[in-house]
């Protein structure tokens, strides 16, 4: 995989040779965020619209039980106190089922909604721009959406790669920095 980066927001563009080409296409900066509605639990459903009025990060990841996207996933837990200073709301977002994620979440002890983008399978992540066709899973990606529900930042990682936190909370000081209150 030979990852292209996009110096005008931090959004990365990947191609893959092989069975044929896949090109992730993430929406970026400046977009109004697709607004949503995906399980939390087997019976309780979430949508974005519910946390509107604070910077949301939605963290689209492969899967759960592998090992970068536990990494990635314990991350943000472990820095949950340093979102929560720009009141922004974690949500995880995978093609598993409610089940696995619940299963996921416990064993993981994370403190945010992992929502199901079960079925139809991957709808949200094909939204969003970074669902992969050939794999059937979502893209390593990140946006951050600031409180009106404009995407502020977006960055699609390899695969294999933890993209760590750095962009997102460069683009929360950002949004934090343009709030009335900070002027």
């Amino acid at each position: 995989m030979k990852p292209k980066k996009d110096n005008s927001n931090g959004t990365r563009t990947t191609r893959r040779s092989g069975n044929g080409e896949h090109r992730s296409r993430p929406l970026q900066p400046g977009v109004e965020a697709p607004d949503f509605e995906l399980n939390s639990t087997p019976d309780q459903k979430v949508d974005l619209s519910h946390f509107s009025g604070r910077p949301i990060v939605l963290v689209f990841y492969p899967a759960d039980w592998s090992p970068v996207c536990g990494d990635q996933l314990a991350l943000y837990n472990e820095i949950l106190p340093e979102f929560n200073r720009h009141h922004a709301q974690v949500i995880g977002i995978s093609v598993d089922s409610a089940w696995c994620h619940n299963a996921y979440a416990q064993h993981r002890k994370l403190h945010f909604p992992l929502l199901a983008d079960f079925e139809p399978k991957g709808q949200v992540a094909r939204t969003y721009g970074v669902y992969r066709d050939g794999d059937g899973v979502c893209e390593r990606a990140l946006f951050v959406i600031d409180p009106d529900g404009i995407i502020h930042w977006s960055y699609v990682s390899p695969l294999g790669v933890n993209p760590g936190a750095d962009g997102i909370l460069n683009a929360l000081e950002e949004i934090t920095a343009k709030e009335p209150s900070h002027v």
